[in-house]
């Protein structure tokens, strides 16, 4: 079972500190394996909105950039199986046609999934507000930031994927990611806005005596977009992440092979950590993982068969990467150990 008893106590320890801290009002860790054994660490409360209750493996958090890697990544992986999109095609092959100069049409698949396409870093979907030009061609239009091949983590390329997968299935990628939640057994897993209520975690107060964000969508281009984008967008529970990390880990599982194929390292990050398809790859291609801004994060070690989900609204307070530092360093570590 991953974690061990010793990492398993600095896990809760940590975990509790962040609440303690003023962190995040709560949150649920799961340590499992491939063969469906799970540890379940929970902190604090849902949020004091919801009452003292703690939260539970199916409280609904909202994913953020989790999304990435469980709706665009694998909704990616399968139109590939199909034939429907080239990983090393421009990315306008998969769209509908584009009028005139666009420096981002020529990014391929790959370079989008790996960070490494040179589009501007900055989105701005407000922007485009009352501007009849579909978006995948207003975003392709802008010029690069640089030239294609340094790692630069951004989410319009996600977007530009997520938009490439409505256009060659003809369907919405809302109901492409619910039927692939569906057939992966994630009955909680969605694309927001929710319904309010004591199981769905709040995450920020942006302005002072307004309302808190509270089933809405955290990232402001995902609600422009209705709350169904390809960055952003999905709230999950920590009972789907750890059935979904379960399955990426099976060698019988179709998403397997995909998975092994992301793994291979395409850009370096920092010493020691690279990009592969959509994931950060470490210990030499022995851990994936992705985190999501809100609070969230998934850790994958393939080849022990064992996970760590790391569930937050960890935003509630703020801004929550330092905060979440040491829980996702202590997550990352344990699994490398063990």
């Amino acid at each position: 079972m991953s974690p061990t008893p010793f990492a398993r106590t600095d896990v809760q320890a940590l975990h509790d500190a962040l609440v303690t801290t003023g962190g995040s009002p709560g949150g649920i860790v799961v340590c499992g394996t491939s063969t469906g054994q799970r540890h379940t660490i929970t902190a604090g409360v849902v949020a004091p909105e919801c009452g003292d209750a703690p939260p539970t493996e199916h409280t609904a958090y909202d994913a953020a950039s989790l999304t990435k890697v469980i709706a665009t990544w694998p909704l990616i992986g399968r139109a590939l199986d199909t034939g429907l999109l080239d990983l090393d095609t421009p990315i306008d092959t998969h769209l509908a046609p584009i009028a005139g100069d666009a420096p981002g049409a020529d990014a391929t698949i790959r370079r989008l999934l790996t960070h490494t396409s040179g589009l501007r870093a900055e989105t701005r979907l407000d922007r485009y507000r009352g501007n009849p030009t579909p978006l995948a061609e207003l975003l392709c239009r802008e010029p690069l930031d640089e030239p294609p091949g340094r790692h630069r983590y951004l989410n319009r390329g996600f977007i530009l994927l997520g938009l490439a997968l409505t256009h060659v299935h003809r369907r919405s990628l809302h109901e492409l990611a619910t039927e692939l939640w569906t057939d992966l057994g994630m009955p909680h897993t969605t694309y927001g806005p929710v319904a309010r209520g004591p199981n769905v975690a709040p995450t920020e107060q942006r302005l002072a005596g307004a309302p808190r964000i509270w089933g809405g969508v955290h990232d402001d281009n995902a609600a422009l977009l209705g709350g169904v984008a390809g960055h952003a967008g999905a709230f999950t529970t920590a009972a789907d992440l750890a059935g979904y990390a379960e399955h990426l880990l099976d060698p019988e599982h179709p998403l397997h092979t995909w998975l092994t194929t992301s793994r291979t390292p395409h850009a370096p990050v920092e010493p020691g950590l690279d990009r592969g398809l959509a994931w950060l790859v470490a210990d030499d291609g022995h851990m994936l993982y992705h985190h999501g801004w809100t609070g969230t994060s998934l850790y994958l070690a393939p080849t022990i068969g064992r996970y760590i989900t790391i569930c937050t609204n960890a935003v509630y307070h703020g801004p929550p990467s330092p905060r979440l530092a040491p829980l996702r360093t202590l997550a990352r570590k344990t699994l490398t150990i063990t």
